[in-house]
């Protein structure tokens, strides 16, 4: 009865949503503080003055909050936890910003260059939809966000990983080279995930010098507030190039599904097309409301991104200080395993896993191999760190 297209199909898997305990939830990357209190505002005065507005079909185009969106990246550079704040409350609400000298965008981003959808996911796939194809296989890192496969099955779309160096690092020259020899597209996650190592922006120029010019290259900047380098001051001299974007990271919103993409208005069109295609409102109004506000209040999630960023580090020396092996991190998580004193190899991540729910805290264990003996690990707020600490110093 099901079409044979369905054999192509191996969905994606999220991280655990406990049902039967209040765990502190460690497992999903999710940003540990709620939404900036303007954001409340601007929902409950949508729902309660506005509640008209939710009878009926949205902007289909969002047009208010791609200019709102473009106003942020264009005053703070595209990286939070570097921007610099001014005035404002001590959370950041209602402060200036300004962006960091080295994120600076030497031009302005404009309302054209955005595309707005329920998600980075639901971008991404209609990123994949309109810009890969099947004839040809897509080159990304083996490691990688896992949804590309997932997207790459569903639109059967063949796929060329490139296994990771003994660093975790990408392997750009292997990438590069797989891409011209196939003239085909590249995609992977910067910062990467679940590794957390990201390409600088002149790194990225380098792959792009060289990759297939008439090819889309897809930059997925989930984690880049959190310590990386946007790659959007590269598309004045490469209008092949996409970024993609999230809300639910860096600026609190993962309950809103809120995500966009950063390109020419050439590849903005294509992408509006594919979506006009499918669903002609996808962003609802309540959620449109929720990023305005968000964009308009940008300095409290440069507080939040900070406070992530320090919270991370010292994460990362606790665990280096106790023998854990931990990949740098540019994201608002840590990639890490536990290597045992007296043997030298890694303990078993998923025994390190179990251990650590067992005291009311869940991480993210992935039984891939070649990464199954590491750990996800979302930083949370200090009080949550400050759990997780105790709980492993019990292992």
């Amino acid at each position: 009865m099901l079409a044979e297209r369905m054999k192509n199909l191996h969905p994606y898997v999220p991280g655990e949503q406990p049902k039967d305990r209040d765990y502190i939830k460690l497992n999903a990357n999710e940003n540990p503080y709620s939404p900036s209190p303007v954001v409340q505002k601007a929902v409950c005065k949508a729902a309660k003055k506005q509640r008209a507005r939710m009878g009926l079909y949205p902007d289909p185009d969002s047009h208010e909050l791609k200019e709102a969106i473009a106003d942020m990246l264009n005053k703070t550079g595209g990286v939070l936890s570097r921007t610099v704040l001014s005035g404002g409350r001590k959370n950041g609400s209602g402060a200036d910003c300004t962006p960091d000298a080295h994120d600076r965008i030497p031009f302005a981003v404009t309302s054209d260059m955005i595309y707005c959808g329920n998600g980075s996911d639901e971008v991404l796939s209609f990123v994949f939809y309109a810009f890969f194809n099947s004839d040809r296989p897509l080159v990304l890192p083996a490691f990688t966000y896992s949804f590309y496969p997932v997207y790459a099955g569903f639109y059967q779309i063949p796929l060329d990983a490139v296994p990771l160096k003994a660093d975790w690092s990408l392997d750009t020259d292997a990438m590069l080279s797989r891409a011209n020899s196939a003239d085909t597209s590249i995609i992977f996650a910067n910062p990467n995930a679940p590794t957390g190592i990201g390409l600088s922006r002149a790194e990225v120029r380098a792959l792009l010098e060289k990759a297939p010019k008439d090819r889309v290259f897809v930059v997925d900047e989930a984690y880049v507030d959190f310590g990386g380098e946007s790659c959007i001051p590269l598309l004045t001299d490469f209008p092949n190039l996409v970024v993609v974007r999230t809300f639910s990271k860096s600026l609190c919103g993962a309950g809103m599904r809120l995500g966009y993409l950063v390109a020419s208005p050439d590849l903005v069109n294509a992408v509006t097309t594919v979506k006009n295609s499918l669903n002609h409102f996808p962003v609802d109004y309540i959620a449109q409301q929720a990023g305005i506000a968000s964009c308009k209040d940008a300095g409290y999630y440069v507080r939040a991104s900070k406070l992530v960023v320090e919270e991370r580090e010292s994460f990362i020396t606790f665990l280096k200080d106790r023998g854990w092996d931990v990949i740098p991190s540019k994201t608002n998580f840590v990639f890490a395993r536990k290597i045992d004193e007296a043997t030298g190899k890694a303990k078993s991540g998923e025994a390190m896993y179990r251990a650590i729910k067992e005291q009311g805290i869940l991480v993210r264990h992935f039984a891939t191999p070649g990464i199954e003996d590491f750990l996800r690990i979302t930083i949370g707020t200090h009080e949550q760190m400050f759990a997780l600490k105790k709980a492993m110093e019990q292992l």
